[in-house]
């Protein structure tokens, strides 16, 4: 009597283990999508430094084509859900041979998906220790899932030969790495578009209290709109740490800044910034960096100084120098 061989419990369970993986992954990166798209702060950076994981997620690293990176990581994480779930719904025995070939479709794209989230993984993981150097309990819980979706793919099935998993894995992995150092070479070359400067966010965390130095240098125009600013009352709320703050100073460059502290115009709302006010933060409603009032009205995110002289009634001169990168 020949008896049959027992199916291994982790190729029994790898695809509900990876697709579980994947849906956590997936959570958690749409969290973070969300919260960035509409300007608030996440759990461990709320209240100020948390545990310290601002710099990261708000560094130039955690953003991709203009788009939060944690969204391409959604995307990732569905990819993984769906390749190793969806077999498990053609189910009965008419649909046995089906489901076979479905398994055997997928798994490939499942080695895929896991060798490049692991690659990249890797790769933020080493710039977060070496250059960054914050503690992110996100990033690392996500390159620890996607390390092991890598090791369930694997191992969750019985292969062919190595070099069925060993070949495609190298290519993936090296177009993987190729594609990530392209993607964030020249994040902070500065080019000229339109007359004006075009600058980028630099790839450090900021640190306390004061974040990151502004490099521009302010025209008559930034300086007189700085002034006007103070003049009418008008309030800009901020955090060091926030990148869409740094952008507004960059935009108005070091002297009109100067002005903005001085004058009270500006508000620092983590308590570990210079000079922090958070209560005012709070009085304000201040639900995301930075927020602007004037007059009356409240507008949150990085203001073109075009737009701020239109808000606040401003007519002197308008050559501003600056400009964000990718807008006119």
């Amino acid at each position: 009597m020949i008896r049959r061989r027992s199916t291994p419990w982790l190729h029994r369970y790898s695809r509900p283990l990876i697709g579980g993986i994947a849906i956590v992954g997936a959570t958690l990166t749409a969290y973070l999508t969300i919260t960035k798209l509409t300007g608030g702060t996440t759990v461990c950076v709320e209240g100020g430094g948390g545990f310290g994981c601002s710099g990261v997620l708000n560094s130039a690293y955690a953003t991709v084509f203009g788009l939060p990176l944690s969204l391409f990581g959604c995307l990732a994480y569905l990819w993984m859900a769906f390749f190793s779930l969806s077999p498990l719904f053609l189910n009965g025995e008419s649909q046995k041979n089906r489901r076979k070939a479905w398994e055997n479709t997928t798994w490939p794209f499942l080695l895929v998906g896991a060798t490049s989230m692991a690659v990249f993984s890797g790769y933020l993981m080493f710039i977060l220790f070496t250059e960054l150097k914050e503690f992110c309990p996100y990033c690392i819980t996500s390159a620890l899932f996607s390390l092991s979706m890598l090791t369930l793919t694997v191992l969750g099935r019985e292969w062919e030969g190595i070099g069925q998993i060993l070949f495609p894995a190298i290519v993936v992995a090296m177009i993987t790495l190729v594609a990530t150092l392209a993607i964030y070479s020249g994040v902070n070359t500065p080019a000229t578009a339109g007359g004006k400067v075009e600058f980028s966010r630099p790839m450090t965390a900021a640190s306390p209290p004061n974040g990151w130095e502004v490099t521009t240098t302010s025209g008559e125009s930034e300086i007189a709109l700085a002034k006007h600013l103070k003049a009418i009352g008008a309030k800009e709320y901020g955090a060091f740490w926030c990148p869409h703050c740094y952008d507004q100073k960059q935009l108005f460059g070091k002297e009109a800044n100067e002005i903005l502290k001085k004058e009270s115009v500006y508000t620092e709302c983590d308590p570990q910034g210079a000079n922090p006010n958070p209560k005012a933060c709070t009085a304000a409603g201040v639900k995301g960096f930075p927020t602007w009032v004037i007059k009356g009205q409240t507008v949150s995110g990085t203001q073109s100084l075009e737009k701020l002289a239109e808000l606040s009634g401003y007519k002197g001169p308008k050559d501003f120098k600056y400009k964000m990168p990718g807008r006119g």
